[in-house]
């Protein structure tokens, strides 16, 4: 078990709480939890913490929005997502604790750059985007990335849907599936690199709790918040989080 200080303690509880609170409210609020965590942590240790407890999330949150999710939308990311993985795993084999932060952060705030500055850049361009074959490419690498070297894919899917223009809902719904289907994916490479031991699992353990207690106020909280309030807050935290990365 970690050898953690009273507030140490206090400080994880309440991100675990975020985590069951993002899976089934603001989803971009996870990256502020990958960077609070690296506080608490190594950053490549703090990797191997963190996926556990997202799984937790995962599973409530399918269960909850099990019938809010628009699959062709997974369905066309999955293959790249793929590719996205692979490529993170040999890159988090050699990267240290130092590097991994602003890699994640730099790609974080290029792509809210991204949705930003398309609403500027014409209707065709907007038009065209949602369904256009590099979009989806370029998402689906970005996020299997970003996914396995920081569990920091939240910021790269909040902009993929956002782009779609779901609803709050299925937002919500479509995102816990993908997540559940590529963190489940990314156990045995985090296993293979020592990022998952038995102690970390135990410690995530005692954790599921809160995470528990998160979701439920995730899920009254995303019926209260205005559909533009919403996407503010989407896009809001993942470029706070983001910054944090880089200058951290």
């Amino acid at each position: 078990m970690f050898e953690l200080s009273v507030l140490e303690w206090v400080i994880v509880a309440v991100c675990a709480m975020f985590i069951g609170f993002t899976k089934t409210g603001v989803s971009s609020l996870g990256i502020l939890v990958v960077t609070v965590l690296m506080y608490i942590f190594p950053a490549k240790e703090s990797v191997g913490i963190l996926l556990p407890m997202l799984i937790a999330g995962d599973i409530f949150a399918v269960i909850y929005y099990r019938r809010n999710v628009v699959w062709k939308y997974l369905f066309s990311l999955i293959p790249w997502v793929l590719i996205g993985i692979v490529v993170g795993y040999y890159v988090l084999n050699q990267v240290n604790d130092q590097q991994l932060k602003p890699m994640i952060g730099s790609l974080v705030l290029a792509l809210i750059i991204l949705h930003i500055g398309r609403e500027k850049l014409g209707d065709k361009f907007n038009s065209l985007l949602p369904t256009s074959l590099w979009f989806t490419l370029l998402m689906g690498i970005l996020a299997g990335f970003t996914t396995m070297i920081g569990n920091a894919a939240g910021g790269v899917m909040a902009i993929y849907l956002l782009v779609k223009g779901l609803p709050k809902t299925e937002f919500v719904g479509t995102g816990a599936w993908f997540f559940l289907f590529v963190n489940i994916i990314k156990v045995p490479f985090y296993i293979h690199l020592g990022l998952i031991t038995i102690d970390s699992f135990t410690f995530n353990l005692w954790l599921i709790p809160t995470i528990i207690i998160g979701a439920f106020v995730g899920v009254k909280v995303l019926s209260l918040i205005p559909q533009k309030a919403f996407q503010i807050l989407i896009l809001g935290f993942a470029a706070v989080g983001a910054l944090r990365l880089l200058f951290v």
